[in-house]
C-alpha cells in the first residue's frame, strides 16, 4: 500500500455537542412566593399578629390599637450571560449546528443565578422602614434563628460563632423543627431543608434514617432527596461557607419565607449582527430580586463542610 495513504485518512466528527455536567434547573424557585415587578425596587408589606382582650364594660368604648405594619425593600438586579459568537464562515466548516446548545447552556447559567439570589436572601441582611433604609441583620431579634456548627442555638439577636464542626444529624433536624414550631410557623406550609451533598450523606448514614422501621419514607433511605421529619430536602453545591470557614451555611425554611420578584424571565436571544461580519450572537438576560419577608420562618444552621 502506498506510503502516502495517510493523506486519505478521515477524521470522524460527532454531529452533537456534549453539555458537560452542571446544575440545569433552578432548584429553589418553587420554594418562594413569586411576584411580578415594574421598576427597580419593590416593597413587600407585612402585618404582624394582634392579641385579643376582654370586651370590657357594657356599652364601653371600642378598644383600638395599631396593627404592627412593616415592610421589606427588594431591589431588582439585571443579569447577563456573556454572549457566544458564531462566525458565519464557521458554519461552512462544521458538521454541528451549535446555536441551540449554546442557548441551552446559557439558560442553565441563568437558572443557577436564580438559586444564588434566593440563597443570598435566605442568609443575608434585609432592608426595612418606610424607604427601606433600615438594615436588619439575619440574626436580629424577631428575624432568623441561628444554630452554630456544633449544634448550639445562638441567642436571639446574636451572630454565628466559630465552633467545632459537625455534620447534619437527627438531633439538629429536630432543633430546626422546634425553632420553627416555637415561632408558630404553620405546619401546613411546606418546609424545606437546604444543604450540600456531604451533609445529605451524613444524614443518610445515621442508624435511624437507615432503619426501615424508623424511616417510613423509603426514598431518603435509598439515597434520594425526598422528605423526612416534615422537611423536603434540597441539595445544592452553591452554598457559601459560614462564619466558621470550615462549615457550610445551610437553611431550614418554610415556603413563602422568601419573595422572588421577577421583572424579566430568563431570556435567550439569537441574533445576526451585521456589524460583526454577520456573525450569530447568542445572548441571555434575566431581571430578578429577592428578599426574606419572614425571618422566623428561616433557621440558619452551619454544618461541617466535608
Amino acid at each position: 500500500m502506498s506510503q502516502q495513504i495517510p493523506i486519505a485518512f478521515v477524521d470522524q466528527v460527532t454531529s452533537n455537542i456534549l453539555l458537560l455536567s452542571q446544575q440545569k434547573p433552578a432548584k429553589l424557585r418553587m420554594c418562594c412566593r413569586e411576584e411580578p415587578v415594574t421598576g427597580d425596587t419593590m416593597f413587600v408589606e407585612r402585618i404582624g399578629p394582634k392579641e385579643a382582650q376582654p370586651r370590657g364594660a357594657r356599652h364601653g368604648e371600642t378598644p383600638i390599637s395599631d396593627a404592627d405594619h412593616s415592610r421589606r425593600k427588594l431591589s431588582i438586579v439585571d443579569y447577563v450571560v456573556p454572549a457566544d459568537l458564531i462566525d458565519k464562515p464557521d458554519r461552512a466548516k462544521m458538521l454541528i449546528y451549535p446555536d441551540s446548545v449554546y442557548a441551552q447552556n446559557q439558560a442553565f447559567s441563568l437558572n443557577r443565578q436564580i438559586d444564588d439570589v434566593i440563597i443570598t436572601a435566605l442568609g443575608g441582611s434585609v432592608y426595612g422602614g418606610h424607604t427601606g433604609a433600615t438594615t436588619i441583620l439575619q440574626g436580629a431579634v424577631g428575624e432568623c434563628r441561628l444554630i452554630d456548627s456544633d449544634g448550639t442555638i445562638v441567642a436571639a439577636g446574636g451572630v454565628h460563632a466559630d465552633a467545632t464542626e459537625t455534620g447534619l444529624t437527627i438531633a439538629k433536624l429536630l432543633t430546626c423543627k422546634e425553632l420553627m414550631d416555637n415561632a408558630d410557623i404553620d405546619t401546613d406550609r411546606q418546609r424545606y431543608f437546604l444543604t450540600n451533598p456531604h451533609n445529605i450523606n451524613q444524614l443518610l448514614n445515621t442508624t435511624e434514617v437507615k432503619s426501615a422501621d424508623y424511616n417510613t419514607i423509603k426514598a431518603l433511605a435509598a439515597g434520594k432527596i425526598d422528605s423526612f421529619m416534615g422537611f423536603t430536602f434540597k441539595m445544592s453545591t452553591r452554598l457559601a461557607t459560614g462564619t466558621d470557614t470550615a462549615a457550610t451555611k445551610s437553611y431550614a425554611f418554610a415556603a413563602g419565607a422568601i419573595v422572588l420578584a421577577v421583572q424579566e424571565e430568563p431570556t435567550v436571544s439569537i441574533d445576526v449582527l451585521p456589524t460583526r461580519l454577520h456573525s450569530t450572537q447568542i445572548y441571555s438576560t434575566l431581571g430578578i430580586g429577592a428578599t426574606r419577608v419572614e425571618g422566623p420562618a428561616v433557621v440558619s444552621i452551619e454544618l461541617d463542610t466535608a
